[in-house]
């Protein structure tokens, strides 16, 4: 029988063996891809499950009381991994000792809004919060960039932190990925896991490149290439491509709201991602930093590529035995010339 004393000695062991918070920010906090991701957070679906957290929550001033009430909500999930919530909108509060940096925040595009204003704005805004990372966090942080125009926003974090590796730095495609990997899946008939190693090209925006040309489908316990199982070349060179070019905006079309519940998933895959590992045998797609890539992208770009990450990673790069078709170097020259612009 468990004595009182036993039982005690059980929980000091437990407590004692448990793991030091880890410091976890994600900015725009008060948003609505960050209301779809704080609580995947908190509760253990990302960091895992035996990994206390501590949330710093960075928004502008004027959201700063919108931000107390997820503040509320969050406490008000008692959730036993949740060590603390930080709200701020202070920088030298925001990134200070982080272990990861979730950059959702951004200027969106207003009605009227030139491109070069757009870019404008948010070189300001990434500039800062590079630099932030440069003098507040960790040199290990893991920096995802999900804010718009995320390949060219994350380039600019990354050259405003220069002592942290251009390797931690990454930016969202995992959500173009998971919308081509449903695609194939809806198409052929099977659940969206029996679907792997589809790939996005490029960047987070209707240049884009969905390509399933290494990609597979398990279906009936046997795994056939993704061509093979859909089965229409036609398809998959046409309305499958275009779809998921034009998913954001189809979205938004339909909702009168950008992705909130999908991007924050995606965020939530692509940050498991890198603190776990790939799966054995799969690849995912990211936007990492292109110097050293083996596809012609040049140098100095941040582009997504299929990528594998082993457990403990320090760098990660992109896979380098693709074969790629004729229709695949026209749609990355595309992406490469918008990328450069």
């Amino acid at each position: 029988m468990l004595t009182l004393l036993s039982a005690m000695y059980l929980v000091v062991r437990t407590a004692s063996a448990q793991a030091e918070p880890i410091r976890v920010l994600v900015t725009g906090a008060a948003g609505q891809i960050a209301y779809s991701l704080l609580y995947s957070i908190a509760k253990g679906d990302v960091f895992g499950k035996d990994q206390p957290i501590i949330l710093v929550l960075l928004d502008i001033t004027p959201m700063l009381p919108v931000l107390d009430g997820v503040v509320m909500e969050l406490q008000d999930c008692a959730l036993p991994l949740l060590r603390e919530v930080i709200p701020t909108d202070k920088v030298e509060v925001g990134f200070k000792d982080l272990d990861a940096a979730i950059l959702v925040g951004s200027m969106p595009r207003k009605e009227g809004m030139e491109r070069k204003d757009l870019l404008k704005a948010n070189v300001a805004i990434f500039k800062t919060q590079g630099e932030a990372l440069e003098k507040y966090a960790k040199k290990t942080v893991k920096v995802l960039v999900v804010g718009n125009p995320a390949n060219t926003n994350c380039l600019i974090a990354s050259k405003s932190a220069p002592s942290i590796p251009k390797e931690n730095f990454s930016c969202l495609t995992r959500l173009d990925h998971n919308r081509a990997r449903s695609q194939v899946a809806m198409r052929v008939g099977v659940p969206s896991d029996s679907v792997k190693n589809v790939t996005i090209w490029g960047n987070h925006s209707s240049t884009q490149y969905p390509d399933v040309h290494h990609a597979i489908v398990t279906r009936n316990g046997k795994e056939i290439a993704a061509f093979d199982a859909v089965n229409d070349e036609s398809w998959l060179k046409g309305d499958f491509i275009s779809t998921v070019q034009q998913r954001g905006a189809a979205v938004i079309k339909a909702r009168k709201l950008s992705s909130a519940m999908s991007a924050a998933k995606a965020i939530c895959d692509h940050m498991r991602d890198i603190w776990f590992g790939t799966p054995d045998g799969e690849w995912v797609s990211m936007g990492i930093y292109s110097s050293g890539n083996s596809y012609g992208v040049p140098d100095d770009l941040m582009y997504s590529f299929p990528v594998k990450i082993k457990v403990g990673f320090t760098r990660f790069k992109a896979l380098s035995h693709h074969k790629q078709s004729t229709l695949a170097s026209a749609l990355m020259h595309n992406i490469i010339r918008a990328l450069s612009l």
